[in-house]
């Protein structure tokens, strides 16, 4: 998962404004007790910030792994 995949998942998943808000200010103790932003700037791999974000948030697995199902074309918003 590239960074640019793990802020279209969380704008998927919660909707623009709340995804930055959640990331910004939800500590997760999976990611060392840091919100996903911080752990995101000290290096830890999108992917396992938004396995993390997910757990904490109980994300059902059809959004968890929306990332890796849909064509890159579909994650970008285009309508099928």
């Amino acid at each position: 998962m590239r960074h640019s995949e793990f802020w279209e998942s969380m704008d998927q998943a919660f909707g623009a404004a709340y995804a930055k808000s959640l990331a910004a200010d939800l500590v997760v103790g999976a990611l060392g007790s840091r919100t996903a932003a911080e752990a995101l700037a000290a290096g830890v791999a999108p992917r396992q910030v938004w396995d993390a974000l997910c757990d904490a948030m109980e994300v059902d697995d059809a959004v968890r792994w929306r990332y890796r199902d849909a064509p890159r074309k579909q994650r970008r918003g285009s309508a099928t």
